[in-house]
């Protein structure tokens, strides 16, 4: 792998100091597995100056979605103040998410998970996924059949069934059918958690994006699990009409960079 000697631990450190706040774990309640984890994201609706207007969104895997009765551990540190329950239990949960066709993700209005705060009396104080760390298409182009270390940032799922955040290390290529894939195995509720890659810039700069989500593993026969990648996600949300809409919101700009 050509890569710079101390690429991964700062890409490491910069996903943690960026994005540590944007994962959510869930599962299927009162039922063992499915395990999963989802993201915050912001869609980039339109931008003057540094203000930008997004439509927030969770992320995940469509196949981890196909359940009635979801369980999200709310994680303290993401809400402020934070809250007595450590629980948040979602009704009708398959049909709260939006397919987009032939990615195998699902995306979901983060009003629902506002408002429920608001009631609470406290407010989400997360981490986003946003237009400056989302990969484009001369990102995605960059992995190669060459493994690239890439790292995912997932909750898997301890001996007693507690869902930590983790920074999972592997590596991504590209398979000969020209798909992306995570080419090592991954713990379990894993799938659906955002992947990480640290893109070398002239010198000693580098660049963190964000390739996409981790994809549960299919029978195409290239093994290990694809990767959806936000050049095609991007794409695919510029024709999506998402369930129950998700209102623009003006954001501050933030800046995504990193140097090593």
């Amino acid at each position: 792998m050509s890569q710079l000697p101390d690429l991964g631990q700062a890409t490491i450190d910069a996903v943690i100091a960026h994005a540590s706040g944007a994962t959510l774990p869930f599962q299927r309640a009162n039922h063992p597995g499915p395990y999963a984890t989802a993201f915050w994201f912001n869609d980039l609706v339109a931008k003057d100056g540094d203000e930008e207007t997004v439509r927030q969104y969770l992320v995940t895997a469509a196949e981890q979605t196909r359940m009635d009765l979801a369980e999200v551990t709310i994680r303290p540190e993401l809400c402020d103040p934070a809250p007595s329950a450590e629980k948040l239990l979602l009704t009708s949960f398959a049909e709260g998410w939006t397919h987009l066709d032939g990615l195998g993700v699902a995306l979901m209005p983060t009003g629902g998970l506002h408002a429920y705060a608001d009631r609470k009396g406290w407010r989400w104080r997360t981490d986003e996924i946003t237009d400056g760390i989302a990969a484009r298409a001369e990102d995605i182009a960059r992995i190669t059949a060459e493994p690239v270390t890439a790292f995912a940032l997932a909750h898997d799922v301890g001996a007693e069934g507690e869902r930590d955040q983790a920074v999972v290390v592997g590596a991504l290529a590209r398979a000969t059918d020209g798909t992306i894939r995570w080419s090592t195995e991954l713990p379990q509720g894993c799938v659906g958690a955002p992947v990480f890659l640290g893109l070398r810039l002239e010198g000693d700069s580098f660049k963190l994006v964000c390739a996409g989500l981790v994809l549960p593993p299919d029978d195409h026969g290239f093994g290990h699990h694809p990767v959806a990648t936000f050049d095609h996600i991007r794409t695919a949300l510029t024709t999506a009409t998402v369930a129950d809409g998700a209102p623009a919101t003006p954001r501050e700009r933030r800046r995504w960079w990193r140097r090593s």
